[in-house]
Formats: structure tokens, C-alpha cells, sequence
């Protein structure tokens, strides 16, 4: 009996062995990936919970640039919430702390101070929490920045309006600093303004409120008010669209129509405006909105795939001027592509790692 009894208890020693080998070697589920800040196996890509941390949310591009990160990321399974600081720096800071905190899997930041977020940034990785910015020169490694390849698009604007002045007039400068991608924008137009010594600055303002377009009208009226003449004024050089929005309605409004504008950035309601055979605002430089939204949510996935990503990706932008687009209808952003070479459908970021898990997610 006694050895009967010593037989099965090494029986039943063996069967507990293998099926605790069986589980040490289990597989892990489809889709798992090692996450890129540094941390361990995910369980699933599916379901995501991704933070877009924003300085500000105004206007149509915003709402466009919402979208395309929305779409993305709900095409790779996951879910966006969207924190605006409505211009408060404060705000935003705190935003991103509190993402850190709810435990996100992924960060999207949407300009801001780099100064002010690092701190925040590198907490987040620090948790193992990818981070890809978009128009902040953050420069923590481990962090994707994204930006529209902010001198071309001056370069190009600022051409267009010499090409259509002559080379010579008078024009006002709406600009302002304190942001990333404005400081590029300004080293185009020093270069722009040294080169050209019979286009005079006469007047120069700007600022980023909680309603820009409409702080922005308001100036320019004053602009107008204080050079009342035709002629005063040859041209405006806005170095946003929601600066070239407010000072396009003045313009308008005050029937100075002979004052062309020139601005950077578009969405539906600019491509409106410029389409607008009465409108002063006749050309802009661009990436499409959504494009740059789906670019930054697609290497956010990369890092979730555990690829390497660059710490810099500059966004090829292009010139949208009113001779380019039909004068018997209007056309949306998404339309736009028909009409100007190179508009929306950016591939980048779409690896076959991001590729085949949109199939999966898709199916």
C-alpha cells in the first residue's frame, strides 16, 4: 500500500510539473507590443486610451487637425480625449499632469512652451508613456516632434506677395512670438525683409488670445483707421490663419479691397474665404489639418509597436493660391487635392507594422 501511495503522489508531481511549463511558456495574445518609452509587454494595442493634450482649440483647423488624429487612432482601436488650455500655460501643464495620472497609454501634445512640459513630458516616460509633439521644439529624448516645415511656408507666401506688389509697397505684419513654430516663420520673413529693401514694414501686431480672429479684426480696423487712404497699404502678411481670418473681415468690412492678404495654415472656412472672388485674402501655405493629426497619432502607434522613431518629422507643405481653384464652385480641403498637387493623403508614418495593425483592427 505504501508503495501504491508513493506512486501516485510522483504521478500526480509529474502532471503539476508539465502543466506549470505549460503555463511559463503561454503566449502572448495577438497584437501585444513592447511599449516604447522603455516598459513592458502590452497586453493589446486594441482600446488604447490616448491623451491629445492642446495650448489652445480655436477655429476650423483645429477642429480639422482634431479629426484627422481622432480617425487615425480610432482606425489603429483606440480612443482620443482631447484637454484644450485655451492659451493658459498653467492649464495645459496641469492637463498633462493629469493625463500622466489617469494612467493614458499614449500622449499627443498640440504646441505649448517645451520649458513648460518638459517636466511633465519626462514623467510620462518615465511611466512608460509615449509622448509625439506637434509644433513645440521639445527636445527630450525618446519624444517625436512634428512640425510643417515652417520657412517654406513663409518663403513661399512671402514670394507670392513681392511677385504680386511689384517688389515694393507698404505692408503690415501680423505675427507673434513666444511659439515655435511663429519663431520659424519669422527667421523667413528677417530674410525675406533684408533682401527686399523697397517693402517697407509700416505696422506690425498680433496675439494669441482666446479668440484670435476676432482681436485680430478688431487691430487691423484700428490699422485701417489710422492709414485711412488707398495706397496706405499694399499688402498683409499674416502669419496664421487666424490672424489672416480677422484682418481679411476688416479689410472687407472697410471696403479696402485693394489690400491683398497672404497667410499660412488652411482649413474649410479659409479655403472659403480664399475662394471668395471679393475677399482680400487671396493665397496660403499649408499642410492639410487632418493629415498632421493622422501623422502624429500613426508614429504614437509606432512606439506602441516598439519601431524606432526619428525625434524630428517636418511635414511637407503646399502653396494653395485663388488661381488654382475654380471660379464656378466652391471646394472643400477635401476636394482640394484635386486642384493642387501634393494637397492631403500623406503616407508618413504609415509603416507595415501600423499598416497591418489597422487590418487587424479592421476586420
Amino acid at each position: 500500500m505504501r508503495n501504491r501511495k508513493s506512486y501516485i503522489a510522483v504521478v500526480l508531481a509529474v502532471v503539476l510539473a508539465m502543466m506549470l511549463a505549460a503555463c511559463s511558456t503561454k503566449q502572448e495574445p495577438a497584437g501585444s507590443a513592447t511599449n516604447a518609452g522603455g516598459g513592458g509587454e502590452q497586453p493589446s494595442l486594441n482600446g488604447k486610451k490616448i491623451a491629445l493634450i492642446m495650448e489652445f482649440n480655436q477655429g476650423t483647423f483645429s477642429a480639422q487637425y482634431i479629426a484627422g488624429v481622432t480617425e487615425q487612432v480610432e482606425k489603429l482601436g483606440g480612443k482620443v480625449t482631447v484637454f484644450s488650455a485655451e492659451t493658459d500655460m498653467n492649464k495645459m501643464i496641469a492637463n498633462l499632469d493629469a493625463a500622466v495620472n489617469q494612467k493614458f497609454d499614449g500622449i499627443l501634445i498640440d504646441h505649448g512652451k517645451p520649458e513648460a512640459l518638459e517636466a511633465g513630458v519626462k514623467k510620462a516616460l518615465e511611466r512608460k508613456i509615449p509622448v509625439v509633439a506637434f509644433d513645440t521644439d521639445l527636445k527630450v529624448p525618446g519624444v517625436t516632434v512634428l512640425s510643417q516645415g515652417d520657412q517654406q511656408m513663409a518663403k513661399v507666401t512671402l514670394e507670392k506677395m513681392a511677385q504680386d506688389i511689384g517688389g515694393k509697397g507698404s505692408i503690415v505684419k501680423i505675427w507673434v512670438a513666444g511659439f515655435a513654430p511663429m519663431e520659424r516663420r519669422q527667421l523667413a520673413y528677417k530674410e525675406f525683409m533684408d533682401k527686399n529693401k523697397d517693402i517697407k514694414e509700416i505696422a506690425a501686431f498680433g496675439a494669441a488670445t482666446n479668440n484670435t480672429a476676432l482681436d485680430t479684426q478688431a487691430q487691423m480696423e484700428a490699422i485701417l483707421k489710422k492709414y485711412p487712404n488707398k495706397g496706405d497699404i499694399t499688402a498683409v502678411w499674416a502669419a496664421w490663419d487666424e490672424f489672416a481670418k480677422g484682418a481679411s473681415r476688416a479689410i472687407q468690412q472697410a471696403g479696402r479691397t485693394e489690400i491683398k492678404v497672404y497667410g499660412i495654415d488652411l482649413s474649410d472656412e479659409d479655403l472659403q474665404m480664399i475662394q471668395d472672388k471679393n475677399g482680400p485674402w487671396i493665397a496660403s501655405a499649408a499642410v492639410d489639418p487632418k493629415d498632421i493629426g493622422r501623422v502624429q497619432a500613426r508614429y504614437l502607434y509606432q512606439k506602441f509597436l516598439g519601431e524606432s522613431t526619428p525625434d524630428s518629422v517636418v511635414l511637407e507643405p503646399v502653396f494653395v493660391s485663388r488661381d488654382q481653384l475654380p471660379t464656378d464652385k466652391a471646394v472643400s480641403t477635401t476636394q482640394l487635392g484635386d486642384y493642387v498637387k501634393g494637397w492631403s493623403g500623406s503616407q508618413q508614418g504609415l509603416s507595415d507594422k501600423v499598416k497591418e495593425l489597422e487590418k487587424q483592427i479592421q476586420k
